[in-house]
């Protein structure tokens, strides 16, 4: 499932470049964005970025979106690691909408660690089955209302070290299908759900940009438990552990790894099933395009931040492979799925190191392509 990604942005960019007359709105617009990308006044203020999005897919057709960014340092130091909040709105042609909001929120000191987001959308799901040998067109369009909502609520207890509570509301609800093959069975929790896990999270984090790692390592291990006695609809136990290495290469470039495993253990809905796929791992493979109990998937990727030659280019290339599986005694080597690309940055916020970044991902399904403010990992 392709989905092109148009930000306005680079076109407005572009447009004050090369436009010999532009109008008075336009000047506006290029004053608003020249403000953003070249204020470096003060290297301790917050920012706030506010960008049209265009977007095109078979299942929604065109889609019209806002995205936020805000990010800052608590108390305006910047000892203090950088926090991040944002938010995305979208309406599409197929009358679908929904708004996201994330944030990676640090409290003076970086005593506490907020880190959750939260989803509510009325938009199509394409469904291919579950496991690895899933057909490659899908068998349904789930259309329906979906609620999403996880936070982890961590305090640090030795030095970039944190532990706290963690949970998580899905909800499902509206649930239609359309487009049905003919042997099609509704999944486990197919009419809609209600599921709410409680659990517990142990994160180590020397990072100092969320938004742009260089160097350290984000390493984190949870456990999420969803029971009726908390008012889940389904029994259920997931695990993760997601472990980040970023190490410096030369002046400007970055090799990063990822190492992602996520288990369900019970009865799982198939829309708490380990999904593989997304903007950020397994990129070029639409996200739940494979779902099962358990995943596994890595991914390297080397960073110049920027060119030698250029302030504010650069560039990436990538390789990831991952695999979802029924059981631990069914993952098999020769069932992991590659995915590689390589992409442009380009530096937004010279004062804070963020860069925007255009990714081009080829497996061996299609291809996808991905803009986004801030590195996948």
């Amino acid at each position: 499932m392709k989905k092109f990604i148009i930000y306005f942005l680079l076109s407005l960019l572009n447009f004050g470049i090369y436009s010999q007359k532009p109008s008075s709105s336009s000047n506006v617009i290029l004053k608003y964005i020249n403000k953003i990308i070249n204020d470096t006044n003060d290297l301790s203020a917050p920012k706030l970025m506010n960008y049209p999005t265009l977007a095109f897919s078979p299942e929604t057709s065109w889609e019209i979106g806002v995205s936020s960014l805000y990010i800052y340092s608590a108390k305006r130091d910047l000892k203090n690691r950088l926090s991040e909040l944002k938010a995305f709105t979208f309406y599409t042609l197929e009358k679908q909408y929904g708004i996201w909001l994330d944030h990676a929120i640090y409290t003076d000191k970086n005593a506490w660690f907020l880190f959750g987001r939260a989803r509510y959308q009325s938009f199509p799901l394409m469904y291919h089955g579950i496991g690895s040998k899933s057909t490659l067109e899908p068998i349904a369009r789930i259309d329906g209302n979906f609620t999403y909502f996880k936070e982890r609520i961590l305090r640090e207890v030795f030095s970039d070290f944190y532990t706290g509570i963690e949970f998580d509301i899905q909800i499902m609800n509206g649930v239609s299908y359309k487009n049905t093959v003919n042997s099609f069975l509704k999944p486990n929790g197919g009419n809609g759900s209600t599921n709410i896990g409680l659990g517990w999270g142990l994160v180590y984090n020397n990072i100092h940009n969320v938004l742009n790692p260089r160097k350290g390592i984000f390493s984190e291990w949870a456990f999420l438990n969803y029971t009726d006695k908390i008012g889940s609809d389904y029994k259920l136990t997931t695990f993760l552990s997601d472990n980040r290495f970023y190490i410096p290469i030369r002046e400007n470039n970055v090799l990063a790894f990822q190492f992602l495993g996520q288990f369900t253990s019970g009865n799982p809905p198939f829309n708490l099933l380990s999904l593989m796929g997304g903007e950020s791992l397994m990129r070029g493979y639409y996200l739940g395009r494979y779902r099962d109990n358990h995943m596994i998937a890595s991914q390297i990727e080397y960073r110049i931040l920027p060119f030698s030659f250029a302030k504010r280019w650069g560039a990436s290339i990538f390789f990831a492979a991952g695999e979802v599986f029924s059981s631990l005694d069914k993952f098999e080597i020769k069932n992991l799925l590659p995915t590689a690309g390589a992409g442009l940055r380009f530096l937004l916020f010279p004062e804070k190191d963020i860069y925007t970044r255009l990714d081009f991902a080829l497996t061996q399904e299609g291809s996808g392509v991905y803009f986004f403010i801030g590195e996948a990992f």
